[in-house]
């Protein structure tokens, strides 16, 4: 098996978990595309060299994050707008469906590094030591990044503060 096929082998078996971990640091499909794209040319590149290694998925998912940081670095152009009061919610049912759209918009508005922290430890179920790894950060940044990003999700979007203070308990308690 030559180098390309061992590395199409591992696109076939990562894509679709890379694509949701780039969809979740996004919040756009097509940006999520062009982001995990963009992170496998640079693992394509290191591919002789990480074909060896027993986990290339590790490095494949940071070069995906690294990725979308360095995006968002560029992209500080004030697409963001603030307001005075937040958006009004319609809707207040806790229909998993509204709540996972409600998440997911309050999500996007995290700064780059929060967001990479709640994804790869809430959505991926990631240790503190495995996120702070792929981030190249200490597991005191990890713990404290969490905590900032669950307070500023819950000013972003009050009614999820219950199952927001589930998550924080569990960054205090060190259990997650």
């Amino acid at each position: 098996m030559d180098r390309n096929d061992s590395f199409r082998e591992f696109v076939a078996g990562h894509q679709q978990a890379l694509m949701r971990t780039a969809h979740l640091l996004t919040g756009d499909a097509h940006q999520a595309e062009d982001l995990l794209q963009s992170a496998l040319l640079k693992v394509l590149r290191r591919w002789s060299r990480l074909s060896c290694v027993e986990h290339p998925e590790a490095y494949a998912r940071k070069a995906l994050v690294n990725q979308y940081i360095s995006w968002r670095r560029l992209r500080r152009t004030g697409a963001e707008l603030s307001s005075a009061a937040p958006p009004e919610r319609p809707y207040s049912s806790e229909d998993a469906t509204i709540v996972r759209v409600v998440m997911r918009q309050a999500l996007m508005r995290l700064p780059p590094r929060q967001r990479a922290v709640i994804v790869l430890r809430y959505y991926e179920d990631r240790t503190e030591r495995e996120t702070a790894e792929l981030l190249s950060c200490s597991v005191g940044t990890v713990k404290s990044q969490a905590h900032y990003a669950l307070a500023r999700l819950r000013e972003l979007a009050p009614e999820l503060a219950p199952r927001l203070a589930e998550l924080e308990t569990d960054v205090r308690e060190g259990q997650r």
